[in-house]
């Protein structure tokens, strides 16, 4: 692939919370690794020690008075951790880098749900992430009353979980903007399906890649 050696393909999963991102990048991972692919598997915010220390002041709920600048910033210092500990050394190695969220949460959480502006947010991870793009998006497209439904009905939620739906939709419809945007990166899979129908879609797309990356 790609030559003699494979070079590290970067593949992010993004949508609403509850979307089903998480599960689908852990059957992902699993599938690739069976057929004898190297596979990194990581999350954001979070993927290293103080990432995930980050992650913990971000999502914890006692912290009601974060300001939005501050949370952006907080989400763009957890990922220039996370590229510069994890994912750079993972492209380098040739590894299949699958990641939970990645800038395009940022550009629709705080650039558009929180009101600060999607180019704001856009330059402070231009800054973060030095030049390294995923080379393809997965948006998990489902509406965000049901996705919430399914995140919470075993647990409370975490501090951007507990929003107003209001915010929630101005989040969905943010990330519709983008892919149509980016819609040359971004791929859109249908999550209101079964987990295997929701799977299925992400790993025919998968295969696609890797055999253009042949």
């Amino acid at each position: 692939m790609r030559g003699e050696q494979m070079k590290g393909l970067f593949i992010t999963l993004e949508g609403p919370d509850g979307s089903g991102k998480s599960t689908v990048s852990r059957m992902l991972a699993s599938y690739l690794r069976e057929r004898g692919l190297r596979v990194t598997l990581t999350r954001e915010p979070g993927g290293t020690d103080i990432s995930e220390k980050i992650r913990h002041i971000i999502l914890d709920n006692k912290n009601t008075e974060i300001a939005y600048t501050t949370e952006a910033l907080l989400y763009a210092a957890s990922r220039a951790q996370h590229i510069s500990e994890k994912i750079v050394p993972a492209i380098d190695d040739g590894r299949i880098i699958i990641c939970d969220r990645f800038v395009l949460s940022s550009l629709v959480y705080q650039g558009i749900g929180r009101g600060l502006g999607i180019d704001s947010v856009k330059m402070i991870n231009d800054f973060a992430i030095q030049g390294i793009e995923p080379d393809a998006i997965l948006f998990f497209d489902i509406n965000p009353k049901i996705a919430l439904k399914r995140k919470t009905r075993k647990s409370k939620g975490d501090r951007l979980e507990k929003e107003d739906i209001s915010f929630h939709e101005k989040v969905y419809k943010g990330y519709k903007h983008l892919t149509e945007i980016y819609s040359e990166k971004i791929k859109v899979i249908d999550a209101s399906k079964s987990k295997e129908e929701v799977f299925n879609q992400v790993r025919n797309i998968v295969d696609i890649l890797l055999n253009e990356d042949k």
